[in-house]
């Protein structure tokens, strides 16, 4: 099995590499999205919100930074269509405010600590950058 994730290309200041969510829901607090890109970001924020289970309302500890530092999700590369239907308009935007985004994939990016049907957490064993 091979794992995906959609991540930025620079570790931030605690060296972890924020994922694609993240990096939009950055722009949203930093109040740079126009209405329509913030239309977009909440209502598919909602849903898979309300699609995919959270992991840490199964465990939560799993982004617990002192417990499972660097944590990360990843997307499994067999997740279904439906749900990674939304990431072009997430790339959209930050294409637009021009943060970079790289797609990784690693049949191995960590000691997994979370796994459902979709996705799984993991403590990372390296650096995950554009070249997995």
């Amino acid at each position: 099995m091979t794992y995906v994730r959609y991540q930025s290309p620079t570790p931030n200041s605690r060296g972890a590499f924020t994922g694609i969510f993240g990096l939009v829901n950055n722009l949203a607090r930093d109040g740079l999205l126009t209405p329509a890109e913030e239309g977009f970001r909440r209502t598919n924020n909602d849903w898979y919100d309300a699609s995919y289970t959270d992991p840490t309302t199964v465990d939560p500890t799993v982004y617990d930074r002192a417990i499972n530092p660097l944590a990360a999700s990843w997307f499994r590369s067999g997740a279904a269509d439906w749900l990674l239907a939304p990431l072009p308009g997430y790339l959209q935007i930050l294409h637009t405010h021009q943060v970079a985004c790289v797609e990784v994939r690693s049949p191995d990016p960590g000691r997994i600590i979370y796994s459902d049907d979709h996705q799984i957490v993991v403590v990372p064993h390296r650096d995950f950058r554009q070249d997995g």
